[in-house]
């Protein structure tokens, strides 16, 4: 590729996801939530998802929550799926534990680690069923201790009000009470306002539409922490001349098949490994579902493509400018501790063609709410971490103090700030 094409590749911005006309709608709908608030939001949940709620219905009854049902082979799954998420955040936990170290003989600093006072965590809803976005989300805050977790998930379309019982058995298994159903964006503004049923919280976090991306885009505005940015999912493949082309082709459709805004670019140092995944794609995209067919091939071929490079090297260089959500490693198994050596920008690296994309998605435990559109670059997927924040601590004895003092006196001298000198100087003198 010519550096204009590589630049063309990997250089996202949000105004690829959130179009300026997009953004003006969003702002709009956002600011009628922070004026007129329950009302607002039961208007766009009409408007937008075909469902009429009073505001004393936008909360999810306790006993809509008890009642919840689902298949005996789907619970199976989310308490396999859960257990691994908790136990990897668990260990994501124990790591950011408080510690202290002295810094000098009489004088310590450390730091301790709380979580945030409450969040809400948007889960998709309406036309599809996202159990799996729900205990991403929700145990990694729960495992932070997060005292207050509000959920928003959009009603079931055209019905009278239902949410996805799949979304209420996981909060009923994390112990998560405090759920609404709402449009998208606008249950995004009233968890940031607050309004008289759904109080504020402090950060939003939780993939969607471009719609919801732009609501919690906005929101930043207003002060209220969100995370940078949850969509629309894309994903990338380094394969070579080693790669079984079948087991590769069902695994690009894997994040392929989410929407036709999605991204998936394979990159390979062999032409003809191209050429035989192609044709299995082509092979297997016919036996998708209409819908998830068309939307495999536009995330193949409209948003994404292959690539041919000339080195391994070269397909991490292209991966850390491209800053994939996801990215998984088709290659020669002794090449992959020396890749992943090199990746540094990426939401998740899957190693191996035994671990596809769904397999992180949804039970291996790791995080599966992922920086895209190049985020993936300065941000991390949503984790225990996501929801603690730390605060140092210090502490100096007077001897430390006065051995300090020149340091501190040259430095608020240089500054211009006599008040940070003298109260050293005077403690000396």
């Amino acid at each position: 590729m010519s550096p204009s094409d590589r630049a063309t590749l990997t250089n996202r911005s949000i105004k690829d996801i959130v179009p300026s006309a997009l953004r003006t709608e969003i702002s709009a709908l956002l600011d009628d939530v922070r004026t007129r608030g329950d009302e607002a939001v039961c208007d766009a949940t009409r408007r937008f998802d075909g469902v009429s709620l009073r505001p004393e219905q936008l909360r999810v009854g306790s006993d809509e929550i008890a009642s919840a049902k689902v298949s005996d082979t789907l619970h199976v799954a989310l308490v396999d799926a859960i257990d691994h998420v908790r136990r990897f955040n668990e260990a994501v936990r124990t790591r950011m534990s408080d510690w202290s170290m002295e810094i000098e003989r009489g004088a310590r600093v450390g730091e301790k680690f709380t979580p945030i006072a409450s969040t809400g965590l948007f889960v998709p809803g309406g036309k599809a069923s996202y159990p799996s976005v729900a205990y991403q989300l929700g145990v990694p805050a729960v495992v932070a201790g997060v005292p207050r977790i509000a959920v928003v998930v959009p009603p079931l379309p055209n019905g009278a009000g239902e949410v996805d019982p799949g979304v209420l058995v996981v909060c009923r298994m994390l112990g998560i009470d405090e759920v609404y159903r709402a449009n998208g964006p606008a249950g995004v503004g009233a968890l940031g306002f607050g309004t008289h049923t759904i109080g504020a919280v402090r950060k939003i976090v939780g993939p969607g539409s471009p719609a919801v991306t732009a609501a919690q885009v906005e929101m930043q505005r207003h002060g209220v922490s969100t995370m940078m940015v949850l969509g629309p999912t894309e994903s990338m493949m380094v394969v070579d001349d080693s790669t079984d082309a079948h087991r590769a082709a069902l695994d690009l459709l894997i994040e392929a098949e989410h929407g036709d805004d999605s991204t998936v670019v394979l990159l390979s140092t062999d032409r003809s490994m191209i050429d035989a995944i192609d044709s299995e794609l082509q092979r297997l995209i016919v036996e998708l579902p209409q819908h998830r067919a068309d939307a495999a091939r536009s995330a193949l071929g409209v948003h994404g493509g292959a690539v041919l490079v000339a080195t391994l090297a070269e397909a991490c260089d292209i991966a850390n400018a491209f800053a994939p959500e996801h990215l998984q490693l088709a290659v020669q198994g002794s090449r992959t501790d020396e890749l992943v050596q090199r990746l540094s920008n990426a939401g998740e690296i899957l190693v191996g063609q035994d671990t596809p994309f769904s397999a992180a998605n949804f039970v291996l435990g790791c995080p599966a709410s992922l920086p895209t559109s190049g985020f993936a670059a300065v941000s991390s997927g949503i984790t225990a971490a996501t929801f603690l924040k730390s605060t140092a601590i210090a502490s100096a004895d007077a001897q430390a103090l006065h051995r300090m003092a020149p340091t501190i006196t040259a430095l608020s001298d240089h500054e211009g700030f006599s008040a940070h000198g003298n109260a050293v100087r005077q403690r000396f003198t």
